[in-house]
């Protein structure tokens, strides 16, 4: 019954129920104690030792019901009502396949295919294609080759009995399919059923940001978050580790001396850990809005927890946008800034020269050697002055200094593109056009 319980717990982990190793346990000494006979107390006992929320119980209910679902092979009541009072044809049985389909023994037809699944880990199916192949070996295990050699030795026989028990028994054998493949549909749907869904997600992931289509917004949202929650308690750990340190061993020799070297009051060594400052400056130009748009959903999940971030936004002209996407949601930040009604940003030709020398104007000491700036932006200057000074300015003031590119690096100085002037200034320059691009920036500032 362990492999019963293992593959339920595998089973609402994929439902969603988050599941560690130690509740595992505590749900296998649990059911030890119950055990299997009562369906109400198992259902209540697995719900208590597995679920911590109300959501994570309704699906754990849900994943159990259908776990331990034993609605198949109906009997032949509830298939065909209107039977007109016919008895089946008598036929003689030649494999315990047969004899369970003809005397419609549903317990054994259910015990026969539960056990072929077994033999056939069907708990290990993952995807769509998978689901015939596990059918057909299913019905192999239970005796279908058996059943398809007296179906072929009836249909010899021509006689009105041999026809109408052959007919009988194709009836019985597309009964069986059926419900294999049901079954098989079910396990699927428990241990795969978002298998597409993960697929499409590791798609997005991957995919390059400018080319994702607007119904996707919601899910790369909802990827963005779960990033960020990963990112944010990896930083919560790190910190509790930090106010804790490591054991001070001669601080806490010296202060125990009192109690004769037995060591009551450990001290130990602290380390503080500053939260990381960002200043970000982004091109919003038509090009490059949309990493925009992720980069600064992913950065400001960070903000309450992790980091503290300046925002500025620049297209002919450079300005300071951080109150409002302090107040804002970044979606309807970045929609009031491209509106650009109530602020004084000019949503012309893009001027790199004119918006790093605003900033080195206006802005230069939000960089110390605690920031980190992180420029996004394809560097196209519409063949105007670059002025590189400028970028150098910045850069001798900051910690490190990271220009994010959207295009591909083989499109990096081509045409109007001033990247290769900029680049002696800059500490890295990093291709960035997808969210796996983004998150590897982030950790890796993170961690650093």
């Amino acid at each position: 019954m362990e492999r019963v319980l293992e593959d339920f717990i595998t089973a609402a982990r994929t439902a969603g129920v988050r599941i560690s190793i130690s509740e595992t346990l505590d749900a296998a000494r649990a059911v030890e104690t119950v055990g299997y006979g009562d369906r109400a107390l198992l259902k209540d006992v697995l719900a208590v030792s597995l679920a911590k929320t109300a959501a994570e119980k309704q699906l754990l209910e849900d994943c159990f019901d259908r776990f331990f679902s034993f609605g198949f092979f109906a009997s032949a009541a509830e298939r065909e009502p209107d039977r007109g009072g016919k008895e089946p044809p008598r036929i003689k049985v030649e494999s315990s396949l047969v004899r369970m389909l003809m005397e419609e023994d549903r317990a054994g037809l259910i015990a026969a295919m539960t056990e072929a699944a077994r033999l056939e880990n069907l708990s290990q199916i993952r995807h769509l294609t998978q689901r015939n192949l596990f059918a057909f070996r299913l019905l192999s295990r239970m005796g279908a080759e058996d059943l398809d050699r007296q179906l072929h030795s009836m249909r010899a026989i021509d006689t009105p009995a041999a026809v109408a028990a052959a007919s009988g028994l194709e009836a019985a054998k597309r009964y069986l399919v059926e419900n294999v493949r049901n079954y098989v549909q079910n396990t699927y749907e428990l241990f795969a059923g978002d298998e597409g869904l993960r697929r499409l997600e590791g798609e997005l992931r991957l995919i390059k940001l400018s080319n994702i289509e607007q119904r996707y917004f919601a899910r790369i949202h909802d990827i963005i978050r779960r990033m960020v929650k990963r990112l944010n308690d990896l930083s919560s750990r790190r910190r509790k580790r930090a106010r804790r340190g490591v054991l001070d061993f001669k601080r806490t020799l010296r202060e125990n001396i009192s109690c004769q070297g037995l060591l009551f009051s450990p001290s130990w060594k602290k380390k503080k850990i500053d939260r990381p400052q960002f200043v970000v400056i982004c091109d919003i130009s038509r090009s490059v809005l949309r990493t925009v748009r992720f980069l600064l959903l992913f950065l400001y999940g960070l903000n309450q927890e992790i980091a503290r971030i300046r925002t500025f936004v620049f297209c002919t002209n450079l300005i300071e946008v951080s109150d409002i996407f302090d107040s804002c949601p970044v979606d309807e930040a970045l929609s009031r800034i491209q509106g650009a009604a109530d602020i004084p940003l000019i949503m012309g030709r893009t001027d790199y020269e004119r918006s790093f020398g605003d900033f080195r104007r206006n802005y230069l000491d939000a960089v110390t050697r605690k920031t980190t700036v992180l420029i996004l932006g394809d560097a196209r200057n519409n063949y105007n002055d670059p002025c590189p000074d400028h970028l150098k300015a910045i850069y001798d003031r900051a910690k490190r200094l990271i220009w994010l590119n959207p295009e591909v690096p083989a499109f990096w100085g081509a045409g109007d593109s001033e990247i290769r002037q900029y680049s002696p200034y800059c500490s890295v320059i990093r291709e960035c056009n997808t969210l796996d691009h983004i998150e590897r920036l982030i950790s890796a500032l993170i961690r650093s």
